[in-house]
């Protein structure tokens, strides 16, 4: 009989162990922007970043609302998008309503990045593969849509601009920053 308790001692205390361990990895998962689509705490910012209502530090929020702080130059994942017609892209372009030809150096930004529209038509340069060019805002890519939080969705001129291989276009780490 004594050995069963002794068991059931090491039993509950692996137990209770497993449980401190899986308590302090949420919490540690709560407290960081990880993955879209989570509800995560707000961090404190400096000054210079703008939140979204959702996005106060200490508070709850969905984690498309909050991106991570914009500097000179901003890290972020470069992908491919068509602006023209029957593209990929879907509809007109939200910041002047018209489609783009894929030979024109365009990008399209996640929502923070997009800022409120307040990029619309304004030139970013875009750092990546030893180069860099000079593309226009025409567009949101929706982070409540699926979009991650730090994209540049650029045309397939400004992959060329940075002489990207076509063979490897889709995704590439970039930074960038207002031209």
């Amino acid at each position: 009989m004594k050995t069963i308790k002794i068991c059931s001692n090491s039993f509950q205390a692996v137990l209770l162990l497993l449980i401190i361990v899986a308590s302090f990895w949420l919490n540690t998962e709560a407290a960081t922007f990880r993955a879209y689509g989570r509800l995560l705490r707000a961090k404190k910012h400096p000054p210079r970043h703008h939140h979204h209502k959702g996005c106060e530090p200490g508070k709850l929020h969905a984690s498309h609302e909050c991106s991570p702080q914009e500097s000179h130059r901003n890290k972020a994942t470069l992908t491919l998008n068509s602006f023209e017609k029957d593209g990929d892209g879907g509809g007109a372009s939200s910041c002047d309503e018209k489609f783009h030809k894929d030979s024109t150096l365009i990008v399209a930004l996640s929502t923070k990045l997009f800022d409120h529209r307040k990029r619309c038509l304004k030139q970013i340069t875009i750092f990546g593969n030893g180069r860099r060019v000079n593309a226009k805002v025409v567009d949101e890519c929706d982070s409540s849509r699926g979009c991650a939080n730090n994209i540049v969705d650029a045309s397939k001129a400004v992959w060329k601009a940075l002489g990207v291989p076509e063979k490897d276009w889709g995704q590439l780490e970039v930074f960038w920053s207002d031209a």
